[in-house]
């Protein structure tokens, strides 16, 4: 049974993807001051979702990749607040590869308590709440409640890996196991591929933003047979970024 927050968090995700597939065919691209692509439906989903959490959640603050981070002396006392990426993974949706998700999370006492994975062009959602464990669901079909077990690094491991941000740090480390396949994947789709079994290992070694992982996160956080997985991601820091991390040991 889930609640009323989250059956809400996933209608407006599903809008915000339909949205979103309004522009897929002709996708209009800006740049933003660190050079990472910008397109109409990054904003047209960014003012439904943060609209709609401020009519209906006044009392919760929400921070959108697309409305910049409030200084940490205004957050620092954020018990709860709504962490949204409108449209995660752009460049796979100017590629039209259809690997990219609308994200929203709400974070509590810095842990990410309820998350929302959408993709729209494969009409496949994911979400989790704490204490009620992480589901998947493709278009209006059957409701399957997931779950992933801890990677056994002595063991071939299935890897899922960024199409976009491949390194030298990610070859050095996975040179350390048994690799069996790699799986490649764009945006918060890889948190989900370990959550549901499809993937052992999620490596990401670059740099990303808390609204890039958090609903993600909660997702494999949840995806556990009995609690909750252990998670290296924090969130509300100061810096707002996340230096690199390992999803599945």
């Amino acid at each position: 049974m889930i609640s009323d927050t989250l059956s809400s968090i996933i209608n407006i995700s599903r809008e915000a993807g339909n949205r979103i597939m309004e522009f897929y065919d002709k996708p209009v691209v800006e740049y933003k001051a660190d050079n990472s692509p910008l397109t109409q439906a990054d904003l047209a989903a960014h003012y439904l979702i943060c609209d709609f959490l401020k009519d209906n959640y006044p009392e919760i603050p929400v921070i959108s990749e697309e409305s910049g981070i409030p200084e940490y002396g205004t957050r620092k006392g954020w018990d709860r607040f709504w962490l949204v990426d409108p449209l995660d993974g752009t460049k796979e949706f100017i590629s039209k590869n259809g690997e990219f998700t609308v994200n929203v999370a709400l974070i509590d006492k810095n842990e990410p308590v309820l998350g929302v994975v959408y993709a729209p062009a494969k009409k496949l959602m994911y979400y989790a709440e704490k204490g009620s464990g992480s589901w998947k669901q493709f278009d209006a079909g059957e409701l399957v409640r997931i779950s992933s077990d801890k990677a056994d690094p002595k063991k071939p491991l299935r890897v899922v890996c960024s199409r976009s941000h491949g390194s030298d740090a990610l070859e050095e480390y996975l040179s350390k196991f048994t690799v069996e396949s790699r799986i490649p994947s764009g945006s918060s789709l890889k948190f989900c591929l370990v959550a549901d079994g499809t993937a052992d290992l999620y490596p990401r070694l670059g740099p990303t933003m808390e609204w890039d992982v958090a609903a993600g996160d909660c997702v494999y956080r949840n995806s556990a047979a009995k609690g909750q997985h252990p998670s290296e991601l924090t969130y509300n820091k100061p810096s707002f970024k996340n230096n690199g991390f390992v999803i599945g040991f």
